[in-house]
């Protein structure tokens, strides 16, 4: 029987188009032009994949994804498609924040819409929606914060102390370290292996992670600079591949660049707990106020987003009260001063997590991940993913 696609979109041409390219696709299509119509023909009609316009009479599309996801029953999960005709950021934020799986915007292929929908189709059959591991993302408020060496030593922390199982990706695609401080071969592959291929699935995934020690998997950034704009924002490249990763692992944690363009946005979005990683200088503080506002604006839910005062027992002239009277919001974590450790573990590709976790350094790291993994009490991987 064919799959049954529903689509909810005001424009009258873009919801032909989309009837007729999806018909011709093989599947069956129900269509409305009104968001609440919308709403009880998927309660009725029982569609495989929604298909929703960004903008309805009635309810706009984050409206119906909102009220889609808050109907779902326990343990399904409508896949949704928010449609759109304009590159807004925030309305695809918001969208997927709803509960939104993919944002198309137009105008778009026939075979791409086709190979979207065939993929998240995919998805669902292979049980996605079951397990559901957390992803950790860390954003450091500016360079030199040591953001990339608390990221790569909590993972470890994850895989080898807490005995979880643990993925870092390296989302500085464009200068991302991971290869040079984990010592790994410069042929090693990378998260272009995966993009370049025409589907995103947990078998290519696997193939593609390296894997670290025996505590964690790797995910690399791209060899060199310029092949990074291979890994596509507007594609949601990274979006798709935590979609599988998340399935595969308890704990998926991303080394986030500093720009907020589509694809750091998309991992924040998708993200269980942003940690934000800062030091005590007038510099990183203001640049912490104006990331905190910028994360409210975009509809960030201030519970999702942590702080952690990297080189706490460092003097700076500015003690950890006063950075939190500064930005505004309370400290949740702080991490001991061991910077000479750190550089040494990372220039000699053995994070301090792996020779020297009883240092101050490898022991506030743990404390770090043994407070968050109770907080969050990481969920097991599909049985399939083993």
């Amino acid at each position: 029987m064919a799959s049954r696609i529903l689509v909810i979109e005001e424009n009258a041409d873009l919801r032909h188009t989309l009837w007729k390219t999806l018909e011709s696709g093989g599947y069956e299509v129900m269509v409305s032009s009104d968001g609440l119509q919308g709403v009880r023909l998927w309660e009725h009609g029982h569609p495989s994949v929604v298909i929703v316009g960004a903008t309805l009479p009635g309810l706009d599309g984050v409206g119906v994804t909102a009220k889609i996801r808050g109907s779902d029953a326990p343990g399904s999960r409508t896949p949704i498609v928010l449609s759109t005709t304009a590159a807004d950021t925030e309305q695809k934020v918001r969208g997927l924040r709803a509960g939104a799986d993919d944002v198309l915007v137009h105008p778009v292929h026939p075979d791409e819409l086709l190979a979207r929908i065939g993929a998240l189709l995919a998805r669902v059959s292979s049980g996605e929606t079951g397990g559901r591991g957390r992803i950790l993302a860390f954003y450091g408020a500016k360079g030199g914060v040591g953001t990339t060496t608390i990221a790569i030593n909590a993972a470890i922390a994850l895989g080898r102390e807490l005995k979880r199982k643990t993925a870092l990706v390296d989302g500085k695609l464009q200068f991302g370290d991971h290869r040079v401080f984990l010592d790994l071969d410069a042929g090693s592959r990378s998260i272009i292996d995966v993009v370049r291929s025409a589907t995103i699935d947990e078998d290519l995934l696997r193939s593609t992670m390296v894997r670290y020690s025996s505590a964690i998997d790797l995910l690399l950034a791209p060899p060199t600079p310029e092949t990074a704009e291979l890994v596509s924002g507007d594609a949601h490249h990274m979006a798709s591949i935590l979609g599988h990763l998340r399935r595969m692992y308890e704990y998926v944690v991303v080394d986030l660049d500093q720009h907020l363009d589509e694809t750091t946005l998309d991992v924040i979005t998708m993200s269980d707990r942003l940690f934000v990683i800062m030091t005590a200088d007038l510099a990183c503080l203001k640049n912490v106020r104006l990331l905190l506002h910028a994360l409210d604006q975009l509809g960030v839910p201030e519970e999702h987003v942590q702080l952690v005062l990297n080189r706490s027992t460092a003097f700076t002239g500015i003690g950890a009260a006063d950075a939190e009277r500064a930005v505004g919001r309370r400290v949740e974590h702080k991490i001991a001063n061991d910077y000479r450790r750190a550089v040494v573990g990372l220039n000699s590709g053995t994070p301090v997590m792996m020779g020297k976790g009883d240092s101050p350094l490898g022991k506030a790291v743990l404390s770090f991940v043994q407070q968050v993994d109770a907080q969050l009490g990481a969920a097991s991987p599909a049985a399939s993913a083993s």
